[in-house]
């Protein structure tokens, strides 16, 4: 059996909007996984800048990525997800499905809800370091209930 993890998710503003918080929390919670921590956050272009920091001056098709996915990820709230369990950050990495939502199979939430790279529904940490990093950039340590 797979060791006990806890794995930070973002459901993004697209997922929000569409009203799909609950269909992925739903998704996520009948694989047996338990909720940490849970809270609806705007986020703000400080917190946006560290979490995305690997990808600032990421250019695609001549144009600097993180403006506009700055710009998407401040246009309404996110859920903020810890979610502990045995496994949880490849299981949920896998339950997701890539992050190009057109290349995830359905099935998967983002092949059955995503529609870009960047409207993927939700963001999920890919290694136990970065959730380790990612849980206590989002949450204060009163937040988290293992």
């Amino acid at each position: 059996m797979s060791r006990e993890e806890t794995t930070l998710i973002l459901f993004k503003p697209d997922c929000v909007r569409k009203n799909l918080t609950g269909i992925v929390l739903k998704r996520l919670l009948d694989q047996g996984f338990r909720i940490s921590g849970m809270k609806l956050a705007q986020l703000n272009e400080d917190v946006l800048k560290e979490h995305y920091a690997h990808i600032l001056d990421l250019v695609i098709d001549g144009e600097l990525l993180f403006p506009k996915l700055s710009k998407f990820m401040l246009s309404s709230p996110v859920v903020v997800l810890a979610l502990t369990g045995p496994g949880v950050i490849t299981r949920v990495r896998s339950l997701i499905g890539p992050t190009n939502s057109q290349k995830a199979d359905k099935g998967t939430i983002r092949g059955d809800y995503g529609t870009d790279s960047m409207m993927n529904i939700c963001h999920a940490s890919d290694s136990p370091e970065s959730a380790e990093v990612e849980l206590k950039r989002f949450f204060k340590d009163e937040e988290l209930y293992f």
